[in-house]
C-alpha cells in the first residue's frame, strides 16, 4: 500500500499514573499502578497518529518525556516515512547510543507514525501492513503476583479465565524452591486442562539455580519458564534452555533486533517475545518477526496488547498475545477479548484513543 503523505508538526506528550485492577508482585518489585506516557503525533495534514510507552517507574516518565521533547525537535517538518526518521534519529544520538530510554522515547515516535500513515490511508494498521484482522490468541498476564499464597494464587487465576483465555501467567521467584513449587502446583491444580501456565522469574535465578527449578517445574505441567535468569546473559540462557525438558521464554528485554539476533544465534531459548518499545516499535518489531521467520521460532508478545495484536496477526510464526489491562483506564475502547483472543478493530490506525476525562483524572506531567 502507498504510505500517505503527511507532515510532522509535533509531539504532544501526556503522563499518567493509571490504576491497575490487580497488583503485580515480582521478584524485582510489586507495581501498583502503570505509569504510562501517552504520545499524539499531529501532522500539517490534521491526522494524530498515537502511541504510549510504560515507563516502569513514576520517576522515570519526566526523563522520557525530556527525551521525546528532543525527537520532536529533530523531526519537525520531516515527511511521516518510519524507517528514514528511525535511521535518521539513530544518526543523531549514536554518541548517547540508542537504548534504554532514547530507544523508548524513539520507539514511541515509530509507533504514532505508523498509525497516523494507517489512519491517512483509512485501514486498520494490520491491513496497512499487509494482513487482515484477525483474532490473536491471548493469555491473561494479570496479577498472580509474588506475595500471593497458593490459595489465593489459584483464586485469582480462576478468576483471569474471564472472557475465555486459555493461558495465564504466574509470576515465581520465591525464596525457596519450596515456595514456588507450592503455588505453581495449586494453580495448576485449579486450572482446567487444556489452559496453559506460563511461569516469569524476572531474571531472579542464578544458572545453576534456575536449572535446578527448572528440573523441579519440568513434571509440573509449566507452559514456558520465562527469563530464569538475567536477561543478556545468552550463553547462561542457553545452558539452562538445553538442561531443561520445559521450553525457555525470553525477548522482553531485547534492546533492539541485533540483540534478538545475537539470542538466536546462541540458542539462548526456545521462544521469543519481543517488547514493542524495546524492540524499536513497528518497524523494529517487523525485523524482529522477520527474524522469526527465518529461524522458525515462535514469537509471542510483551505488553502494549492493543498495538502487538495488529503486528501478531501478521507475524508468521506468531504464538501468544500478552493480555494486560493496564492501559485500559485512560483508552476510550479498550481492547476486547472474546473467547479468549483479542479483537482487532476494524477501525483505521491501531486503534488508541484517549479518555479524556480519565487522562486529565490520573495526569501527572503535561508536555
Amino acid at each position: 500500500m502507498t504510505p500517505p503523505k503527511l507532515t510532522i508538526r509535533a509531539l504532544r506528550v501526556v503522563a499518567v499514573d493509571a490504576p491497575m485492577a490487580r497488583s503485580l508482585g515480582t521478584s524485582r518489585g510489586t507495581l501498583l499502578t502503570a505509569p504510562l506516557l501517552l504520545i499524539d503525533l499531529e501532522t500539517e495534514e490534521g491526522v494524530t497518529g498515537r502511541s504510549y510507552l510504560f515507563c516502569y517507574l513514576p520517576a522515570a516518565a519526566p526523563a522520557i518525556a525530556h527525551m521525546l521533547e528532543e525527537v520532536s525537535r529533530v523531526v519537525r517538518g520531516d515527511r511521516v516515512a518510519p524507517v528514514k526518521i528511525g535511521a535518521k534519529l539513530a544518526r543523531h544520538f549514536f554518541l548517547i547510543g540508542v537504548q534504554g530510554i532514547v530507544r523508548m522515547a524513539i520507539a514511541g515516535l515509530d509507533i504514532a507514525c505508523w498509525d497516523a500513515l494507517a489512519i491517512a490511508a483509512g485501514v486498520p494498521l494490520v491491513t496497512f501492513l499487509g494482513g487482515v484482522p484477525t483474532p490473536v490468541r491471548a493469555y491473561n498476564s494479570n496479577g498472580l503476583g509474588l506475595t500471593l499464597t497458593p490459595e489465593a494464587a489459584a483464586d485469582e487465576a480462576e478468576a483471569l479465565l474471564a472472557g475465555g483465555f486459555r493461558g495465564v501467567k504466574l509470576r515465581l521467584g520465591r525464596p525457596d524452591l519450596k515456595g514456588d513449587l507450592a503455588v505453581a502446583r495449586a494453580v495448576r491444580r485449579r486450572l482446567p486442562d487444556g489452559v496453559a501456565l506460563m511461569v516469569d522469574f524476572n531474571q531472579a535465578l542464578s544458572v545453576a539455580e534456575a536449572v535446578r527449578r527448572g528440573h523441579a517445574l519440568d513434571g509440573e505441567g509449566v507452559y514456558w519458564i520465562e527469563e530464569p535468569i538475567r536477561h543478556d546473559d545468552y550463553a547462561g540462557c542457553a545452558r539452562v534452555a538445553r538442561k531443561l525438558v520445559t521450553p525457555v521464554q525470553i525477548g522482553e528485554n531485547f534492546s533492539g533486533p541485533q540483540a534478538m539476533a545475537a539470542a538466536l544465534a546462541a540458542r539462548a531459548c526456545d521462544y521469543v517475545m519481543p517488547d514493542l518499545e524495546r524492540i524499536g516499535g513497528v518497524s523494529g518489531w517487523q525485523r524482529a518477526s522477520g527474524l522469526a521467520a527465518a529461524t522458525g521460532i515462535e514469537m509471542s508478545s510483551h505488553l502494549f496488547p492493543e498495538v502487538s495484536a495488529h503486528l501478531l496477526a501478521i507475524t508468521p510464526t506468531c504464538h501468544w498475545l500478552e493480555y494486560v489491562d493496564w492501559a485500559a483506564p485512560v483508552l476510550a475502547e479498550p481492547l476486547r477479548i472474546v473467547d479468549g483472543a483479542a479483537v482487532i478493530p476494524e477501525k483505521p490506525g491501531n486503534g488508541l484513543a484517549w479518555n479524556a476525562e480519565a487522562v486529565a483524572r490520573y495526569r501527572t506531567l503535561n508536555r
